[in-house]
């Protein structure tokens, strides 16, 4: 840590576990303010001018990787883009060999999605340039997060002694788990439900509360928001088929009156309909999942302008 804006003083967004309530209220805050200029009729400010920004996506993205360059260009900033597909990791060469040469092109902010857990922090010992975490494997997605706790703020007016009830595939969640540092930090109590083969060991020690049934994790919730079954993850199937996951475990019309009457619903994306959650709710009154999307640009900003604004390298 080194230096920043306000109270936020970070080089890389690694992750949400262990940063503080502080310097999450400022994102947030920083955040609400960065979605301001989305509201203009020029939708731009020249913050990052002069700066440049690399997208190393190695697992597919659509709402990260879109909103990731929707909210350089507001700021200015230069970019430039990389997939899997595209680069020499298809031909062997290593994920180190690969970044050092991006590198030696000038980033000053390396925005990477990588399926090996780790691969950010790895790489955050080694370039000078600024990393930005965006999803490794099912470790953390701490901007989903944020974007997360910036949306049930603006529509409940806080975030502490919120129930918030997580369903779905928590164990190959990075979602799940960058949600559950942000939300507990911040004074939500969290649950989490989903099949007992999707539930990982020793999850509960991270500050929430494992529930057996969605009926459970629901009651009383001021917050539901279900996950994606990601079986691009999955060694074996962990459920007999999506009908069965939906008798047990989808989101619908019905299992929604059991949380409170001005409850929202949330959805990382992208959606499987009429498996995790019906098109009734996911469309519904009490769906924030567009405002989500939204979001996820003013959170970007914020954490693209902290980090182009530090001083010093990196390393």
């Amino acid at each position: 840590m080194t230096a920043g804006t306000g109270e936020l003083t970070f080089d890389h967004l690694l992750g949400l576990e262990g940063m503080d309530q502080t310097r999450i209220t400022a994102l947030l805050d920083l955040s609400q303010r960065m979605k301001e200029i989305g509201e203009r009729p020029l939708k731009k400010v020249p913050s990052l001018r002069g700066k440049t920004v690399c997208f190393f996506f190695v697992e597919p993205s659509t709402r990260t990787k879109m909103s990731f360059g929707v909210a350089a260009k507001r700021l200015s900033a230069d970019t430039m883009s990389l997939t899997a597909s595209g680069s020499s990791l298809k031909k062997g060469e290593t994920l180190l060999d690969t970044a050092m040469n991006l590198q030696a092109m000038g980033p000053d902010i390396l925005v990477i999605r990588h399926r090996a857990a780790g691969a950010p922090h790895f790489l955050s010992k080694h370039l000078s340039a600024s990393i930005v975490n965006a999803g490794d494997g099912r470790h953390e997605h701490p901007t989903q997060a944020l974007l997360d706790m910036l949306t049930i703020r603006e529509r409940l007016g806080r975030l502490e002694g919120l129930n918030v009830a997580i369903i779905g595939d928590i164990a190959n969640s990075r979602v799940a788990r960058s949600n559950i540092f942000g939300l507990t930090t911040m004074g939500a109590n969290v649950r989490l439900s989903g099949p007992a083969t999707m539930i990982p060991k020793g999850i509960d020690q991270l500050g929430a509360t494992v529930v057996p049934s969605i009926e459970d994790a629901t009651d009383g919730a001021d917050v539901v928001m279900m996950l994606r079954i990601q079986k691009e993850r999955m060694g074996s199937d962990l459920f007999p088929s999506d009908r069965e996951y939906h008798r047990q475990f989808g989101l619908t019309k019905d299992r929604l009156r059991n949380a409170k009457p001005n409850v929202i619903v949330m959805h990382p994306g992208p959606i499987n309909r009429g498996v995790e959650i019906t098109p009734e709710v996911a469309d519904g009154p009490n769906s924030v999942i567009l405002d989500q999307v939204t979001n996820g640009v003013a959170v970007r900003m914020a954490v693209l302008y902290v980090l182009a604004h530090r001083t010093g390298g990196a390393k």
